[in-house]
């Protein structure tokens, strides 16, 4: 019996797959799991519009993640902090207090959660960010530490 995967099924296949199957296997575990319906040709027919529609979904996702990338690559923004002596921070900057500057002084939001710092930023001076917008496509972010 041919079945249209709806769910990853491990040892059989993964989602949206077309597979021969044997009869009481979709009948007995697939079929009343939800794991996958059985592969008529409308439904063969649906799964494809499914696809087109995501896939036009996700190259709308990553054309606005390179026009992000191309905005976060040009910026330079300031972060003020309270310092000690010789310049160290008390604390340090955070990928949040990052992330709120980004959307106060240019109005760019970016999840806190997407900006990976190297080490922790415990001092003044110039610092690269990198921000992951999309699985394939990252940006550098120039921060710019200073005192109050």
């Amino acid at each position: 019996m041919k079945v249209i995967l709806q769910a990853d099924v491990k040892g059989t296949g993964k989602k949206g797959q077309v597979f021969e199957v044997a009869d009481g296997y979709a009948r007995n575990f697939l079929f009343p799991k939800k794991l996958a319906i059985e592969a008529t040709a409308g439904n063969i027919q649906d799964i494809k519009h499914k696809k087109a529609l995501e896939d036009l979904r996700k190259g709308k996702e990553k054309e606005a993640a390179v026009e992000l990338a191309g905005k976060l690559n040009a910026l330079m923004i300031e972060v003020k902090t309270k310092t000690g002596e010789g310049g160290r921070l008390f604390g340090s900057v955070t990928s949040k207090e990052i992330a709120d500057v980004l959307k106060n002084q240019h109005g760019v939001n970016v999840d806190k959660r997407k900006l990976e710092l190297r080490e922790p930023i415990k001092a003044l001076g110039n610092y690269e960010v990198h921000v992951k917008i999309h699985p394939d496509v990252s940006a550098k972010l120039q921060v710019h530490v200073v005192a109050i």
